[in-house]
């Protein structure tokens, strides 16, 4: 049973969708104790670092996540998942993060396209990942394959070697991570077809 964590946060349905196509069993709650026993978690998310960290705040789940990853339960982020992992974001000055994990959540700069466009703020489409370490989750997966993007900020991990994945949107952007434990990417693993459906697949088979 993978638990996917509720906390008023979108995108819980295409994940729980993605998973049962895999034929995984789910269940989307914020209950500890089926949170606790469950064999995998997910935290999924879309929206804001500031209002994120108060739902989890408000439901008692921050300090659940904390539980599940201390325990040593593969935990994956995913999207603002990823980021809520991390200490604070330049989105939500003065809003502390989990801090499971260290680096900056930083905004992504204007940039140009190489025809000399403006780079559109978020990033949202399809980027190819680059591999710097390998990683659990990606294998099977050949380098420069594409997943889906959608997000205006973006991760600099502090210990590089945690980094599986990066790709490049006017900036290095650090795509994946893997920390013991604790697994996370910034694109969205439930709407990049196939690649992503491995992906998923890589996490229940940990």
């Amino acid at each position: 049973m993978i638990a996917i964590l509720d906390y008023d946060a979108g995108n819980l349905r295409s994940v729980e969708k993605a998973l049962a196509s895999l034929g995984q069993e789910t269940v989307i709650t914020r209950d500890r104790e089926e949170i606790l026993g469950a064999d995998k978690v997910i935290l999924p998310g879309v929206g804001a670092f500031g209002d994120a960290m108060g739902k989890l705040h408000q439901y008692g789940l921050a300090d659940v996540i904390r539980e599940v990853t201390d325990r040593g339960t593969p935990f994956l982020g995913i999207c603002l998942g990823l980021q809520l992992l991390f200490e604070s974001s330049e989105e939500s000055p003065g809003v502390e993060g989990l801090g499971i994990c260290k680096g900056q959540i930083l905004k992504i700069p204007e940039g140009k396209t190489d025809r000399g466009e403006n780079l559109k703020i978020p990033h949202m489409g399809w980027n190819s990942l680059t591999f710097d370490h390998p990683g659990r989750l990606f294998a099977g997966i050949p380098e420069e394959s594409y997943v889906y993007f959608v997000h205006s900020y973006y991760l600099k991990a502090a210990d590089p070697q945690i980094v599986k994945a990066s790709t490049y949107y006017s900036v290095p952007i650090h795509a994946s991570i893997e920390q013991g434990n604790v697994f996370a990417c910034q694109f969205h693993p439930e709407k990049s077809s196939q690649v992503g459906l491995t992906i998923l697949k890589n996490f229940i088979l940990l």
